[in-house]
């Protein structure tokens, strides 16, 4: 397959999506094509080593935002009559139902966050405490109290251990709910653009 070609059948591939997104892919897919043939490809290899229109389009659809996924599915999606009407007539019953379900997750989502600032002011706290027991403790030991002294140093030490401790699993739960997050956005993104590709 030439370049020409590739980018024909590429555009067409993407022909859902808004025309400016399109576009903006053909002319970064030619930039790569014509850079692959200046360091000394032929036309075929350099096409070949994108992979076909088909799979170059399914990468264009991931890497967009999910908002325009579904837009475009939206546009492509004819609609019948009896369609309509069910859906007019069923809103009752779905519409509060979808609804409260995204209610429902989006408080999830809140509530995961929320626990996750907690676990961090939490991890200040213990860190200000070891502060101000340290603190503590040098003035009782210049008081010349040094078994208290020696006891808040101990509790100093304990409160700057607890706080590394706390520090790492927040950071370690921060991390697992970013990468479930964008799994989430992955699997839906995967799901419209599996059922939406053109081919």
């Amino acid at each position: 397959m030439d370049k020409q070609a590739f980018l024909d059948a590429l555009w067409q591939a993407l022909q859902d999506l808004p025309q400016d997104d399109v576009l903006e892919s053909l002319e970064y897919y030619e930039e790569i094509l014509d850079d692959s043939m200046e360091d000394g490809m032929t036309e075929q290899e350099a096409v070949a080593q994108l992979g076909s229109p088909l799979e170059v389009a399914q990468r264009i659809r991931m890497d967009m935002p999910l908002t325009t996924l579904v837009r475009a599915r939206a546009k492509r999606r004819h609609m019948r009559a009896w369609e309509i009407v069910l859906l007019v007539l069923g809103s009752p019953v779905w519409l509060p139902l979808l609804l409260s379900a995204v209610l429902i997750l989006l408080s999830l989502y809140i509530v995961i966050w929320s626990v996750l600032i907690s676990l961090y002011a939490v991890v200040l706290a213990l860190a200000a405490a070891f502060l101000g027991s340290l603190g503590l403790a040098a003035f009782t030991m210049h008081e010349q109290d040094l078994l208290h002294g020696t006891f808040l140093l101990g509790c100093s030490l304990i409160c700057a251990a607890l706080s590394i401790l706390l520090l790492l699993a927040s950071i370690g739960l921060t991390r697992a709910v970013c990468r479930g997050t964008a799994a989430c956005v992955r699997k839906c993104k995967k799901r419209i653009v599996g059922k939406g590709s053109v081919s």
